[in-house]
Formats: structure tokens, C-alpha cells, sequence
């Protein structure tokens, strides 16, 4: 079983935070934990060179949903920047830094810079880095349990120093989650018999006006994988007019970070994307020194800060605020200085906050960011910000303790699942997310996550029938709202042609009535222009209008099955895309045929006829649409409102008694062919048309959620049973001893005997061998699909294969450097695709089914 803290790419022994340390008490023992600086010695890398590759080096990420996130790794250094709203920077910004300056009475002082990765083009040459850990020996340790996270530092200083970060996600809350701020709370104790002098610094470029396109409308091309991309050019380094000052503000003292366009009025236009401030604060009291410089050089030899602060623990207390030139970079920085006598302890808080209100998607369509509507749309509210995150972490962070208590005091639950459950929800901040300012028909503003950092397109439906559990169970209102945006689409039409990828043929964009794959992406017009992936045409997709039912009717049952008004919003695109998929029915069978295309999520697996996913998945849709129907036909709607005309009409009586009877007559036809055709006595057949004997893993996806929603079961529990038992034997237990034969060694497949267990693969022949060895998706391990399957099966009583599954896919992640930025698949071949994925949150479906569904929320 694996370890919830692996160090290198096998299951450890957890570490801990060193004993008598002052944060070894408050770092939950299952945190994901590993050695600051330490290698990795076999890392995953990406399968295609086009796909996206940043390193293992991810930690958990900061920043409030869609409010602009970044990230600081185990080495230390601050690398991942995401506050272009939907656009992805990764890069060591050195100047961007925290130190520490330690002297001991009667010693010299020590100093570093606290990352273990010096810069790479020899700016800050004057600066010591803090030296990395080793195979024989720890300089600390990094530990996240999202979304808070720590360092710990050991083995080199005499103080006993921890940083602890944070940003307030807060389950069930719509407001603080938002928040553009990020809380680093410093513990420093004396353990040693001697006064010791300790200062901390927090330094930080003036980045105001990078983070925007200076492509205003970029190209779209296409990726040797068929995919659409677009290049996205920030302005890195652009930083003329920017200028920074110092403040005090009563007992709260820091820096501001601004540009002078910033304080342009721009009247009834919103504020230019990437524009805004910086603030950084701590406290002044007789205890402490503060010390501040707000004009220095971060891309020179770093001198002018180091020279006093490694001397004395200083700064020079210089307030500059002239703004840059042309081809000039400035920063700020403040330090904290105090002395700690023997066995004493100090804790000293440095706030980051950030207001950048605005999110520009294509030319001219912009958004204003959710937390404008607590802080204002000027631009010019960070200080007020820090100041309120200042007032309020302690209750923050023990908000978050609060809710993820009944994950933490399962005694019946392994570290590595809630250690997994926990970091997981990272991709709700770090998955170039978006979220609205609230209006009138969206009170809670618009929300969506990309697919993946590769496949940057939104709330991809497919992928978030798996990948949507955790913000349903956390955030329901967030959930809806998604769900609102696809109800809303399914009528619109765009007959925009483009050529689709995999096979170079036209196709429109979006037919109406057909559900879309996707709500657009950020260089278009998210939630409004949809359908934007074309490496297939997903109007011939199979599964998306049964996995629009299936959510519709999820959202509905799982958050106390009373919100009728989310039924009428979504009743009209309910029957609207049944009807549209219908259509597919080639041979009048009941169920929708697959075209030999790659017409379902598995969108380069090839399947014909009647399919055992895609079928199941229209039983159940169908079962749920009759549900939600009799619902909304006993229920009293008269002080509901309705988006149009035609969807009040839906709701007449007669007309849906009508529409029901057809629906059922449609799932008698359904269900009289679905077992006879495909049943083999072991599992499902593939299909109906392709002739192969390929045992798919995720055949009853459509099985899983008529169960999980008290419907009517697909296949009988029997079949079910006896399939559960075939996908474990072939895809899982033979897949990985053929990973290790040495047939796959003459496949090319050069794979250590002593791999541990991959996962789940999707498809492969009873024996666990490839059906074709140079298949795609059928061999990878996918990830989310690898955690339904475990959901699945502990809804069907079989909880120690599915938490061995879970586990093997847990172990991957974690001691492969895949750490915060999760990928859609894993390979056999020590490679990876799609990393950022939205569909590995399918680990909240597992807590769902072991909870009974019973939602954490805010205490």
C-alpha cells in the first residue's frame, strides 16, 4: 500500500516535521511531504514533445478561485503564475523571494535566500541559496495538504523556522474563496541556550502589466496532436511605470506595487487586464524591527539589497517611488528583525495580495474577477485586501481545519487517501480558472476550469462528469452555475466551418440542440462561444447530452433534491438534447448508434454500433430525464421563472406527460438490446460493430450513476458483479505483470521489473495485453477514470480492489513529480499526457459513495 509522503518513486515512510520543531503539532500527518530540494530520480515525462512539460518541481498552489494563483515549489522559489485569468506562466522569478538572517550571540550571522535553486541567468550573484537536501541528508522539509502547505527548515540554522502558507478556500463559502491573497505565517524558536538575532524578508518584483496578451487576437493553429492552440506572449519583463511605495498604516506597515496607468481613471471602462497592484504587509510592534526598500534591482547582482540585510539583518529603509524606465525591473522588499532568547518562540505574518480586476478573453471581452464585488474594480484595493487577510487568517485557517476535519479524523481512512482527497481540489485554483462578478441572472457569478493546461478549453462536459464531484460536493452553487452555462448553450448555434483534427474533415461549430463538448476557451468568449476543442466534431459525440441529463439530475439529488428553479433552468436543454442525440438512432432500436468515429470521451478509440459506454450512459440519462420530469410534473412552478418562452411551454402538463411516455417508450426499446447485444458472460463487448475483444474498463459508467442517483440499474447487480471482477483480472491485475513480461520489453515497452502498479488501463484483451500495440488511449492509465472505477466498485461492495486501484494511481502521482499538476494519463513507458486535469477530482466521487454523500461545508 502506498505512503501517503513518498521522496523518490517508490512508496517511503512519511516525514515528519523534526521533533520539539514548532509546527510538528500543526502539520496533519498525512500531508504530502518531501525533502526541499531533493531530485527526483525518475520523474514522468511528457508523451508528446507539443504537450506541456514544466518539471516536477509543483507545489500547492495560492490565490483564491479565479482570482489569479500562483505557486511556490519545494525548492523554494516562486515559479507558477497564473494571473492572466485562463493563461499559464511557468518560470523561476527570482526576485520574487523570501530570506533569513540568523546570528547567534557570538557567532557570525548566516544568510540565504530560502530556494534551493539559484537563478538561472546569474542575476542576485551576490546572494547565498539555501543548499538542497541530499539522499543523506534533509535541510527540511516541504508539506502540502491543499490549500495549505509548509516549509520547514532544518540541519542548517540554529532556529527552529517553519513558514506556514495559505489562501481561505473555505468550503460552502462564496465570498473569502475568491480572495486575490495569500497568508505566509512564520514560527521561529530558539532551542538552543543563547540569544539568537533572526530576520525574515519577503522581496517581490514589480510584475504590474506583464500578465496580459500582448497578442491581442493570437492565431488559432493547429497541434501535431490535432488539438487547438494559440500563443500567448505576456509582456515578461515590461515593467516601465511601475513604481512602488511605502506605507504605514497604524500597527500594518508594507509596500504597495503600482503602475502609473493604474491610476488613470478609466472612467466607464474597466481597467486595462494586467494592470492593478501588488501589496506586501506585515506587523510593527516594540517586539520587531521593520525595515523596508522599495526600489531595487531584481535582475542585478542583487547587492542592493544583500549588502545589508547579510550584514545585519537590515534594509536601508529607502523610499523611492520612481517609476521605471524602458528596459528597467524594480522590486520591493520589508524585513522583520527581532531576537529570541533560549526556548522562546515568535511568530511573524507577511501577507501577499494582489488586485488585478480585470480578465480580458478575446479583444474587447472583459470580465470583471468574483472578488470585485467585496473590494471594488479600481485596481486599487490590494492594501485593503492584505489588510483584511491581516485581520482575519487565524479565523481563515481554522475555517479550513474545520471543514476538512471529518476527512482528517477518519481512523478507518489511509493517509494516502486523504492525503490524495485533499491536494486533489488544487486544480480549483491552479486550473486556469475563472470566476465572474456576480449579476442578476448569476448571483453567484460565472465559474469554469479548463479541461488542462494543453486542452485549455472550459468545464469540458465529458471530463467533468468524473472530474465535478469535489466542486459539487464543496461548492454547489459554483456546480449549478457551470451547469446553468451548458443549459443555456445547448439551443445556440454557431456555423462557423473548421476543419476537424484527427481526420481533416468540415464541420460546424455548434448545431443547435446539440450539447457542447466544452464552454469555450480564454481567447474567445467563455460561456458564450462553446465548442472549441475541433480535434473531433462533437456534435457527433454519443456521450455528451447523457452526461448533461445525468449532471442535471446529480446537482439536483445530491443537494437536497429541493431546487426546483435549477430544474426549469434546465428542463428545456434536457429534452432538447435527448432528442438531438436520438437522432442517432440509426436502425430504431432505442439506442444511439457509434459512428466508427472517436465519439465519446475516449476520443481516439474508435467505436461501432451500439457501445457498452455509450449505451449505458443513455439508459441511465433517460431514467434520469424521467425523473427529473415527474419532479417538475408534481411540483407547483407557478412562482418559478423560465429563461424563454418555449421552455415555460415544456413545463405544460400535457406536453410533458408527453414528452415522459416518450422517453419511456424509447428506454423499453433501450433496455430490451443492451444486455442481449453486448453481454458476453464475462463483461460488455466493446461494441456491437468493431468486431474486437478488448475488455473496456469504464463499460458501466452509465451503471455507476443510475446507482449513485437511486434510478433503476442498467444491468442487473449479477452482471455488474461479474464484470467489476473481469475489468480488475484484465486491466488491472494481468495489465500490469504484462507491463513487466518480456513480451513488453519487445514491444519497446523498456519497463523496470519493479515498477509499481500503474492503474487501471483502459482497454486491453482478457490476457492484459494490448489488443494493438500502438494504440492510445486503450493502454493509458488514465487517472480520473482510474478513480471512478474506484467509486464504482466501492459502490458495489468491492472496497479493497478499489482502494488498491486508487492507491497504485495515488503512489504515481505523488513520487512520480506529478504533484499539483495531475495529468489526464499515465503510460507504461514512464510518460505522461494533459498535466492540470480537471478529471482526477473524480477522488470526491470515492469520499461521495464512503460518505453517503454527505457534503462538507463551512463551519
Amino acid at each position: 500500500m502506498v505512503q501517503a509522503n513518498p521522496t523518490n518513486n517508490s512508496p517511503a515512510t512519511p516525514i515528519a516535521p523534526p521533533t520539539g520543531h514548532p509546527a510538528a503539532g500543526s502539520i496533519p500527518p498525512c500531508a504530502w511531504s518531501r525533502p526541499i530540494g531533493l531530485g527526483w530520480e525518475r520523474p514522468y515525462t511528457v508523451r508528446y514533445a507539443s504537450n506541456l512539460d514544466d518539471g516536477p518541481w509543483h507545489g500547492a498552489p495560492l490565490g483564491g478561485f479565479g482570482a489569479g494563483s500562483l505557486g511556490r515549489s519545494p525548492r523554494g522559489e516562486f515559479n507558477f503564475w497564473h494571473m492572466d485569468g485562463g493563461e499559464h506562466v511557468f518560470a523561476n522569478l527570482p526576485g520574487c523571494q523570501f530570506a533569513v538572517f540568523e546570528q547567534a550571540e557570538g557567532d557570525l550571522p548566516r544568510t540565504y535566500a530560502l530556494s534551493s535553486e539559484p537563478p538561472a541567468d546569474g542575476s542576485l550573484g551576490d546572494w547565498a541559496w539555501y543548499p538542497a537536501s541530499t539522499a543523506e541528508r534533509t535541510t527540511g522539509t516541504y508539506s502540502a495538504l491543499y490549500p495549505r502547505s509548509w516549509f520547514t527548515y532544518e540541519n542548517v540554522l540554529q532556529t527552529h523556522l517553519t513558514c506556514e502558507q495559505f489562501s481561505p478556500i473555505l468550503a460552502g463559502n462564496y465570498q473569502e474563496t475568491s480572495y486575490p491573497v495569500a497568508v505566509f505565517e512564520w514560527t521561529a524558536h530558539n532551542p538552543t541556550d543563547r540569544p539568537i538575532t533572526v530576520s525574515i524578508l519577503l522581496s517581490w518584483e514589480n510584475t504590474v502589466g506583464w500578465f496580459t496578451n500582448a497578442l491581442k487576437n493570437p492565431e488559432i493553429t493547429v497541434r501535431d496532436d490535432g488539438s487547438p492552440e494559440y500563443e500567448y506572449q505576456p509582456r515578461w519583463g515590461e515593467s516601465e511605470g511601475n513604481f512602488n511605495r511605502w506605507i504605514e498604516d497604524f500597527s500594518r506597515v508594507g509596500c504597495t506595487l503600482l503602475n502609473l496607468e493604474g491610476l488613470i481613471d478609466p472612467g466607464d471602462r474597466p481597467l486595462a487586464e494586467g494592470m492593478g497592484q501588488w501589496a506586501l504587509m506585515t506587523v510593527q510592534n516594540p517586539a520587531v524591527e521593520v525595515f523596508h526598500h522599495t526600489r531595487w534591482n531584481p535582475a542585478g547582482d542583487g547587492s542592493d539589497l544583500w549588502r545589508d540585510f547579510s550584514r545585519s539583518g537590515d534594509l536601508s529603509d529607502e523610499s523611492d517611488d520612481r517609476p521605471a524606465k524602458a528596459g528597467e525591473r524594480i522590486g520591493a522588499a520589508i524585513a522583520v528583525r527581532f531576537t529570541l532568547r533560549p526556548g522562546k518562540t515568535r511568530k511573524i505574518p507577511f501577507i501577499l495580495a494582489w488586485d488585478f480586476p480585470t480578465t480580458e478573453f478575446k479583444a474587447g471581452v472583459t470580465y470583471y474577477r468574483r472578488y470585485t464585488d467585496f473590494f471594488g474594480r479600481n485596481g486599487q484595493g490590494a492594501w485593503s485586501i492584505a489588510r483584511t487577510a491581516l485581520k482575519h487568517y487565524d479565523a481563515w485557517r481554522e475555517g479550513i481545519i474545520a471543514w476538512q476535519k471529518p476527512v482528517l479524523d477518519r481512523p478507518d481512512w489511509p493517509d494516502w487517501f486523504k492525503m490524495g482527497l485533499l491536494n486533489e481540489l488544487y486544480d480549483l485554483t491552479a486550473g486556469a480558472t475563472v470566476w465572474s462578478a456576480a449579476d442578476e441572472r448569476d448571483p453567484k457569478g460565472q465559474f469554469a476550469v479548463a479541461e488542462c493546461l494543453d486542452y485549455r478549453w472550459y468545464e469540458s462536459l465529458d471530463v467533468r462528469l468524473y472530474g465535478s464531484f469535489g466542486l459539487l460536493l464543496l461548492w454547489p452553487e459554483l456546480e449549478k452555475a457551470v451547469m446553468r452555462a451548458f443549459a443555456r448553450a445547448i439551443p445556440a448555434a454557431d456555423a462557423t466551418p473548421r476543419i476537424i483534427g484527427y481526420n481533416r474533415a468540415a464541420a460546424v461549430r455548434k448545431i443547435a440542440d446539440a450539447t457542447p463538448h466544452d464552454l469555450g476557451a480564454p481567447n474567445e468568449h467563455p460561456w458564450e462561444a462553446t465548442n472549441y476543442t475541433s480535434y473531433q466534431d462533437c456534435n457527433l459525440w454519443k456521450d455528451l447530452p447523457c452526461d448533461f441529463v445525468l449532471q442535471v439530475y446529480r446537482d439536483y439529488q445530491l443537494t437536497g433534491a429541493s431546487d426546483r428553479q435549477f430544474l426549469v433552468d434546465c428542463w428545456d436543454s434536457v429534452e432538447r438534447s435527448l432528442a438531438y442525440l436520438k437522432t442517432f438512432d440509426q436502425d430504431g432500436d432505442g439506442i444511439p448508434e457509434n459512428s466508427g468515429a472517436p465519439d465519446q470521451t475516449f476520443d481516439d478509440w474508435r467505436l461501432v454500433g451500439v457501445s457498452a459506454y455509450c449505451g449505458g450512459l443513455w439508459i441511465a440519462a433517460l431514467e434520469a430525464a424521467i425523473a427529473i420530469g415527474q419532479v417538475l410534473l408534481e411540483a407547483d412552478l407557478d412562482d418559478l421563472t423560465y429563461e424563454s418562452d418555449r421552455a415555460r411551454a415544456a413545463l405544460d402538463r400535457p406536453s410533458l406527460a408527453a414528452t415522459l411516455a416518450t422517453y419511456q417508450d424509447w428506454l423499453t426499446q433501450a433496455r430490451s438490446v443492451y444486455h442481449l447485444a453486448l453481454w458476453n458472460g464475462q463483461s460488455y463487448r466493446l461494441d456491437t460493430g468493431s468486431g474486437s475483444d478488448v475488455v473496456m474498463a469504464d463499460q458501466l459508467c452509465g451503471q455507476f450513476y443510475a446507482r449513485l442517483l437511486g434510478l433503476p440499474d442498467v444491468v442487473d447487480s449479477a452482471a455488474a458483479r461479474r464484470t467489476i471482477k473481469t475489468v480488475y483480472d484484465s486491466c488491472f491485475v494481468k495489465f500490469n505483470a504484462f507491463c513487466r513480461s518480456d513480451r513488453a520489453r519487445e514491444l519497446g515497452w523498456n519497463i523496470p521489473h519493479d515498477l509499481p502498479n500503474l492503474g487501471v488501463a483502459n482497454g486491453v484483451l482478457p490476457d492484459g495485453s494490448p489488443e494493438n500495440p500502438k494504440a492510445t488511449h486503450p493502454l493509458e492509465v488514465w487517472t480520473g477514470i482510474n478513480f471512478g472505477l474506484a467509486a464504482f466498485w466501492l459502490q458495489m461492495g468491492y472496497q479493497q480492489e478499489a482502494m488498491e486501484v486508487a492507491a497504485a494511481v495515488v503512489n504515481q502521482i505523488y513520487s512520480g513529480g506529478l504533484q499539483f499538476r495531475t495529468p489526464e494519463a499515465i503510460t507504461a513507458q514512464n510518460t505522461f499526457r494533459a498535466s492540470t486535469y480537471l478529471r482526477p477530482m473524480a477522488i470526491w466521487a470515492m469520499y461521495g459513495i464512503l460518505t453517503e454523500f454527505a457534503p462538507l461545508t463551512a463551519r
